[in-house]
């Protein structure tokens, strides 16, 4: 009996674990929901983002106009609390879930418990590395990234040296955006320094300081997004030299920044439009409807001249 104990005293504990997982069934979502009592669950990288709060204002905007509920939670760039806050959105029994992934390996868990349990996920702006995504909207990252290479090319000729700096390690974004710029820049430029500035304007402005002082000789840097830019051009603007930068996303400071003649160029996404098009694929998804593996949403370069 003694040693029967400790074995049944696991199995309880394993059994009320996975328990836990589930939600109350008052908010288990519903098989037959109108489109007016669908409630959709929004998980956000961070809302410390210009671009992100756009994209949050998309959905609220078309969840709105159809009558649907929106709960949103910021994630903060912080991969284990957007697990925590999916997991919430899940026990709070919404019916679409709509995450923009701070970490495309570690939201995985998170996706794969709604999996478990039929809500739809659909992914924003970054994938998921895991579980099944019922869609994917986003502009086509790794494109966008040679567009900014190309444009370099233009403006300083080839084997110019530059530098690059990085989002957040382990996003999606950071990964094909950093791949469609090399795609460019391996074949035509000379990268000599590249670091992660985490997509944050401080973390930009610092790491571009480290950058010039390592590398006096650079004449462009591309970042991953565009609050980067907008600190390296704080750093280069204090430092005294002549640098090209180019962003990503096309954010309003970001317009602004050019049209004041500091930022170069931006590859400008649709933010609103990404999440918009996110609510739509859910509801589709929830109606039974097809939908594409990914929906993209076009981008723009924007320069002083098209401005």
């Amino acid at each position: 009996m003694k040693k029967l104990l400790p074995f049944l005293l696991s199995l309880s504990l394993l059994v009320l674990g996975a328990c836990s997982l589930q939600p109350p069934e008052w908010a288990k979502p519903s098989q037959e929901t109108d489109i007016e009592d669908i409630k959709i669950g929004l998980s956000v990288s961070t809302l410390n983002n210009p671009f992100f709060v756009s994209m949050k204002d998309g959905v609220e905007a078309e969840a709105k106009e159809n009558g649907m509920d929106v709960v949103v939670v910021d994630a903060q760039n912080d991969a284990a609390k957007q697990i925590n806050d999916v997991e919430d959105l899940i026990q709070q029994g919404v019916d679409v879930l709509l995450i923009n992934p701070t970490d495309s390996a570690a939201i995985s868990t998170a996706v794969q418990s709604a999996n478990s349990l039929g809500i739809p996920v659909v992914t924003l702006d970054r994938s998921a590395e895991k579980g099944d995504v019922a869609t994917l909207v986003s502009s086509d990252n790794e494109k966008g990234g040679e567009m900014a290479g190309e444009f370099l090319v233009e403006q300083l000729g080839e084997g110019a040296k530059v530098a690059e700096l990085e989002g957040v390690p382990g996003a999606s974004a950071t990964r094909e955006r950093g791949q469609g710029f090399h795609n460019i820049a391996d074949e035509k430029l000379e990268v000599v320094a590249k670091q992660t500035a985490n997509f944050d304007r401080t973390e930009g402005l610092n790491t571009m300081e480290n950058l010039l002082q390592g590398n006096p000789d650079i004449k462009a840097v591309f970042a991953h997004n565009d609050e980067m830019a907008l600190g390296a051009i704080q750093a280069i603007q204090s430092s005294g030299k002549d640098v090209l930068v180019v962003g990503f996303d096309g954010n309003e400071d970001a317009i602004n920044s050019i049209q004041d003649g500091k930022l170069s160029a931006t590859v400008a996404q649709q933010p609103e439009e990404i999440g918009s098009l996110a609510v739509q694929a859910g509801v589709d998804v929830l109606k039974g409807n097809e939908v594409d593996e990914t929906i993209p949403v076009p981008l723009k370069l924007v320069t002083e001249e098209t401005e």
